[in-house]
């Protein structure tokens, strides 16, 4: 029987569960997916933990996890755009792709393109969707100064790429230990520590037009305090602070569709888009791999491989 995660209430990561369930059975318009990676995300965590219930509830038994890349392994009747044995990329709303068979609406996948690695795929979908909305949404012009707060984060690291891509000149707030990284991908890195609003300014020179939060923890207000006008500013996090100050909030679900995923894996095919892998764990190792995520230090993506 195959394996996937679960747990049956609210709680750390003790009560994630690595558990055989029945083989899934496609329905109209799905596909039955060998799981080759799956990534993990805060979302996830927030869900488990209880704290986003009054959005998003969860029903127990829970399973858990929205992107993965793997072998298509069964399609219904009517799926015409796959067949056994392509490989894909995608996302699943159920919940469940924690998994070593997931099913699939046929229209949530995609086909891996070459030289995409496993690990990249299936860490790919809710960070570069979310990363690819966040900039978008903003509405960067080549030339504009943009600040990225946790601009080495599994969605920070996306969207600082696609910031530069988009033609603006990236100021990426990250530890010291990421600036490296952020120098390499054109980035200006700053450091969290007192004073950064007068570095920021120092740095930005004439100003900054746009602000992007994956963060959390004031970043808003700090784009206030730079002179941001607040539909420049987007968080994927600060909902509270979101709704004092009316900024944007658009997270992955803006851009969760396989046209901008397709896109996304374009760009790491051709080179333009780097998905870093801070660790990869087996799926039994699944609360390792949160604990590690919970830390909120980690440089890109955690993935799980069945």
């Amino acid at each position: 029987m195959p394996r996937a995660v679960r747990f049956d209430h609210y709680g750390g990561v003790d009560v994630l569960k690595v558990v055989e369930v029945e083989r899934p059975i496609p329905g109209p318009g799905e596909a039955l997916v060998r799981v080759k990676a799956a990534g993990i995300n805060p979302g996830e965590a927030a869900i488990r933990e209880g704290r986003m219930h009054e959005r998003f509830p969860a029903t127990f038994p829970s399973g858990q996890g929205s992107d993965l890349a793997g072998v298509v392994e069964e399609v219904a009747g009517d799926v015409e755009q796959f067949e056994v044995g392509d490989e894909v990329i995608g996302f699943t709303s159920r919940r469940a792709s924690h998994a070593e068979l997931v099913l699939v609406e046929a229209e949530h996948l995609v086909p891996r393109p070459p030289g995409v690695s496993w690990e990249a795929a299936g860490g790919l979908c809710i960070a570069g969707t979310t990363a690819y909305a966040a900039v978008r949404a903003v509405a960067l012009a080549r030339g504009d100064t943009v600040v990225v707060s946790g601009a080495a984060g599994g969605v920070g690291s996306l969207a600082v790429q696609l910031a530069r891509h988009a033609g603006a000149r990236v100021i990426g707030l990250a530890g010291e230990h990421n600036h490296r990284w952020l120098h390499e991908h054109e980035v200006i890195p700053l450091s969290y520590a007192d004073g950064v609003t007068e570095r920021i300014r120092e740095v930005a020179g004439e100003g900054v037009d746009a602000l992007i939060d994956t963060f959390g923890q004031g970043y808003v207000e700090l784009a206030l305090a730079l002179g941001v006008r607040p539909e420049r500013i987007e968080t994927i996090i600060d909902f509270q602070a979101a709704q004092k100050y009316g900024v944007k909030t658009e997270g992955s679900a803006a851009a969760a569709n396989a046209q901008v995923l397709a896109e996304l894996a374009g760009l790491v095919a051709e080179g333009e888009l780097e998905v870093p892998i801070a660790h990869v764990y087996p799926l039994e190792q699944v609360q390792d791999a949160y604990r590690e995520l919970e830390r909120r230090h980690t440089h890109g993506k955690i993935v799980l491989t069945p």
